[in-house]
């Protein structure tokens, strides 16, 4: 109950995702991130990795020769290709735009894919998208597909009542077959297979 209180005080972050650039807005503040998706990850002698920089800081990083430069959704065939960077990236991104404070709300994130979205999203692109947010601070998480969206022209209940149906409509269909009847029909099918090929 107080989280949610809490929560309530949050803003919303809307992210626009291409291969070579997030844009991100805080629609409260108006103050904007638009860099390149690249994270800088240094090994270190003992064999650690560490993320050395975030966004276009990583350039200048690239000079060292531990260094490795990864962009988390460059792929040739689909938008996201690194969860692990990807959520960290993210992470940079929302608390660079709450800024440092001792307690800041969750925020409601909108997620954008910008390209490689011909024929619209798969479920597993959603999910990856949506799971994405949640671990790098949002309460809430919306995958939108459209025009792009303006600070100033914001429609949170819009985005969120076409983004619900699609998440309703999969919920419904998955409770059609429930987890334990997945984990019974497995275990009857190794039954099945263990008697077939012991005789």
């Amino acid at each position: 109950m107080i989280q949610k209180l809490f929560n309530s005080f949050g803003t919303t972050i809307y992210v626009q995702i291409w291969e070579n650039r997030i844009r991100a807005i805080d629609i409260k503040t108006g103050s904007v991130f638009d860099e390149k998706p690249l994270v800088a990850i240094e090994t270190t002698p003992k064999g650690k990795k560490l993320i050395s920089a975030i966004g276009d800081d990583s350039t200048s990083a690239a000079i060292k020769n531990n260094t490795v430069i990864v962009n988390p959704f460059s792929h040739p065939r689909v938008l996201f290709s690194d969860f692990q960077v990807g959520e960290k990236l993210l992470q940079h991104v929302i608390q660079t735009l709450l800024g440092k404070k001792l307690f800041s709300p969750s925020p409601i994130v909108v997620i954008h894919p910008m390209e490689k979205i011909e024929g619209g999203l798969t479920m597993i692109e959603k999910r990856a998208f949506r799971e994405l947010a949640l671990c790098g601070g949002a309460r809430e998480v919306y995958i939108y597909q459209g025009s792009a969206l303006t600070a100033h022209a914001f429609d949170l209940e819009a985005v969120r009542a076409v983004d619900s149906d699609i998440q309703n409509n999969w919920v419904a269909d998955n409770k059609k077959t429930s987890p334990y009847q997945w984990v019974i029909f497995i275990v009857f099918a190794i039954i099945a297979a263990a008697v077939k090929y012991g005789s």
